[in-house]
C-alpha cells in the first residue's frame, strides 16, 4: 500500500478526475458481473476507440473487429486494472497495442510479386512465389476446421449464432447485418462482442480443437 509523507495510506482514487472515478465504479460492478455496466463503459468509449483505430488500420472492417477485441482483451483483463490511472488510458493503450500487433502481422504475410528487391550484386530481382491455391490436403484440414466451428456456433443462443453466421460465415459487414436485422448498428456490434466472448468460452471447454 502506497503512504504518504506522514505513513498514512493514499486514496488511489485522489488524483483521477471526476470522470475517471465514475469509470472506476463502473469497473467495480463489470468486475461483479453487472453486465449493464460492461454496455456503460462500451458505449462511453466505443466510438473514440474506433476511430483512433480507423486512423491506425485504414479499412472501416478491421477497425470495427479490432474495436470488439479490445473491449474483449480489456473486459477480460479487467482484474488487472489499479486505478493508478485512468481506465481510458488503459483501454486505449490495449486497444492501441492490439492494433500494432495486427498491422505487424498483416504486413507479414503480405508481399507484392510486383515489388522489385534489390540483389547482392545490384541488380533488381523479383519474388517467385508459389501459387496461393490450397492443396487437397490442406483444403481438406481447411473444411474439417470449418466444420468444427459451425458445431461449436451452433451452441450459440439462436440471436448470437444468426450474427456470427452472417458476419464470418456470410461475411456480410457490419451496415449490412443492420440493415437486414432492423437493429441499431451499435446494437449489432456489442452482440457480436458477446458472442465472440461466448465461442472463446465454449472453445476453451470443448475437447475439440480448431
Amino acid at each position: 500500500m502506497e503512504l504518504n509523507e506522514n505513513n498514512i495510506p493514499l486514496d488511489p482514487l485522489e488524483n483521477l478526475s471526476y470522470k475517471a472515478r465514475y469509470d472506476y465504479d463502473l469497473v467495480q460492478k463489470a468486475r461483479n458481473g453487472d453486465q449493464n455496466s460492461f454496455a456503460e463503459l462500451m458505449d462511453r468509449y466505443r466510438d473514440s476507440i474506433y476511430f483512433m483505430l480507423l486512423k491506425m488500420v485504414q479499412n472501416k472492417d478491421d477497425a470495427d473487429d479490432l474495436t470488439i477485441e479490445a473491449f474483449g482483451k480489456a473486459f477480460n483483463r479487467l482484474d488487472l486494472y489499479t486505478p493508478n490511472f485512468a481506465f481510458s488510458t488503459w483501454l486505449f493503450k490495449i486497444a492501441s497495442n492490439n492494433a500494432i500487433d495486427f498491422i505487424r502481422r498483416k504486413k507479414k504475410n503480405t508481399i507484392s510479386i510486383d515489388q522489385a528487391m534489390g540483389g547482392d550484386d545490384g541488380d533488381e530481382m523479383y519474388m517467385d512465389l508459389k501459387s496461393d491455391a490450397l492443396t487437397p490436403e490442406e483444403l481438406s484440414i481447411k473444411e474439417q476446421k470449418m466444420k468444427i466451428m459451425r458445431n461449436v456456433v451452433q451452441k450459440l443462443k439462436p440471436r448470437y449464432r444468426q450474427l456470427v453466421e452472417m458476419r464470418y460465415f456470410e461475411q456480410l459487414s457490419y451496415e449490412e447485418i443492420s440493415e437486414k436485422l432492423e437493429l441499431p448498428l451499435g446494437t449489432v456490434k456489442a452482440q457480436l462482442f458477446r458472442a465472440r466472448d461466448l465461442l472463446f468460452e465454449i472453445l476453451k471447454s470443448s475437447k475439440e480443437n480448431i
